[in-house]
């Protein structure tokens, strides 16, 4: 039953990183904004994000598991440091309406993914994968913002 509970605690803190978003209106500033034709429908956005968190989550309880805090700290202080980043992109880019710190903001983000991940790969290899398609959407979130910032 702890291990559920606690599951279930990863999966609220993680989804917390979204909350940034329900401060800040994006959807009339990111409309008027030129981007690129590969720019995906704003309806991706929301089950995609559901969907990593999700997978974001699972991957930190697998390591919360082998041990605890006390024996993870180092992973999970990773995982925390990524999922602040996560939550400050949406103020940074929506929110300051300035696509191009939002831009640094992200490739930071981005090697703090690959940080977490090279730390969870060294406790369990499945919560290393998991993140797997986290850096990628973040990867292709980075190139969507570098082309929003250069056509605007």
């Amino acid at each position: 039953m702890k291990s559920v509970v606690a599951l279930l605690c990863w999966i609220a803190l993680t989804f917390c990183a979204a909350l940034t978003g329900l401060f800040i209106q994006p959807a009339g500033y990111y409309a008027a904004l030129a981007k690129p034709a590969w720019a995906p429908p704003p309806w991706v956005f929301g089950p995609a994000w559901a969907l990593l968190y999700l997978m974001m989550a699972f991957a930190a309880w697998l390591v919360w598991r082998q041990g605890g805090w006390r024996a993870q700290r180092g992973p999970l202080v990773l995982y925390l440091l990524q999922l602040g980043l996560n939550a400050l992109w949406t103020p940074v880019f929506f929110g300051l309406r300035n696509p191009g710190l939002a831009l640094v903001e992200i490739i930071l983000l981005g090697v703090a993914i690959v940080l977490t991940g090279r730390a969870f790969h060294a406790v369990s290899r499945p919560a290393s994968w998991l993140l797997v398609p986290y850096l990628v959407w973040v990867v292709f979130a980075a190139s969507l913002n570098f082309a929003i910032w250069r056509l605007n």
